[in-house]
């Protein structure tokens, strides 16, 4: 157990922007398979969709190799970088911001598994940081080739139990600090000025998230953004994410976003925005495009759900425009 010395708490000083957004990493998928989405008797741009009921930003997750045949995507490799820039581009022209989500893993990274991707099993643990650097740079450099840079970037998804298991696991945090640090290093030597997000899913849980950020931040891993999944049946009460937040704005000064909900979409938002000092930065619904988000019914089409964004944009996001 470390803490951080006073000076490692000296909040975010690069802009952080208000954020209604949308994980729709699956609209590749759901179009391969011929999906429609549909309002007003009309077929209709997903993407295009959502900035229309407010939507301002777009967050997208990318595995190492996900077309292997243990990957994510076995054989068409949705979710790798290929497809990633193809809708990087959508996100732009739609006129929307994008949040990077690396994974460092061809599978699903997640509390309960963060797997080595195939390419990098067998290494030596400097070749293993030696890898996330240069894998986080190549990645930038082709979205930066192509006029799709990230506005926001997440080094690990929902990493609270670590990454890139065994070596990154939690228990050993001294490892783990490095391999953040590598991804850290990776996003400055593709640009300097991209904020970084540290995503943990632990919407609730106080203790936990502390414990975490102390010990990352006493280690020197420096970030912009803390990032917070929040699942009732996981991460407890909406009064339980308030107390958190709270918490959390006090102790690290530095902007918070609610990375993953579902459930409780007002309110949610409403707790976040909510936040002492402006803090408070928004939240990224995932996978809304799937009807058990509540805002599609099963043939695409649009429901009266939707509309709690429309007055979302209206109550929060005036002063971005």
């Amino acid at each position: 157990m470390m803490k951080p010395r006073p000076g490692q708490l000296s909040g975010t000083a690069k802009p952080i922007s208000r954020m209604i957004g949308a994980d729709i990493s699956f609209l590749p998928e759901i179009e391969d398979r011929g999906g429609k989405f549909i309002e007003n008797g009309k077929p209709v741009d997903a993407v295009n969709l959502l900035r229309e009921h407010g939507f301002n930003w777009i967050r997208l997750r990318i595995f190492v190799n996900p077309e292997n045949e243990k990957g994510y995507s076995p054989g068409k490799g949705f979710c790798g970088l290929t497809h990633t820039l193809e809708m990087a581009r959508r996100v732009r022209d739609a006129g929307m911001k994008l949040l990077l989500d690396f994974h460092y893993s061809d599978y699903w990274a997640d509390p309960q598994q963060q797997n080595l991707p195939k390419a990098w099993s067998g290494l030596d643990f400097q070749d293993l940081q030696d890898s996330v650097q240069h894998y986080t740079t190549r990645v930038l450099l082709a979205l930066k080739a192509q006029g799709t840079l990230p506005s926001m970037v997440q080094i690990g998804n929902e990493i609270n139990h670590g990454i890139l298991w065994p070596e990154g696991h939690i228990s050993h945090p001294d490892q783990l600090a490095a391999l953040l640090k590598a991804g850290l290093k990776g996003v400055t030597e593709a640009d300097p000025s991209l904020p970084v997000m540290m995503h943990l899913a632990l919407g609730g849980q106080n203790q936990e998230a502390v414990f975490w950020l102390d010990n990352m931040i006493a280690r020197g891993v420096t970030f912009d953004v803390i990032g917070l999944s929040y699942y009732p049946r996981w991460h407890g009460t909406l009064d339980d994410l308030k107390n958190n937040l709270d918490d959390l704005q006090k102790r690290y000064h530095k902007p918070l976003i609610v990375a993953e909900y579902s459930d409780f979409k007002k309110e949610v938002n409403d707790i976040i925005f909510s936040l002492p000092g402006n803090l408070g930065k928004g939240s990224c619904i995932w996978e809304p495009l799937n009807r058990w988000s509540g805002l599609f019914d099963r043939d695409g089409n649009v429901t009266g759900r939707m509309k709690v964004y429309d007055e979302l944009k209206l109550k929060y996001l005036q002063e971005e425009n």
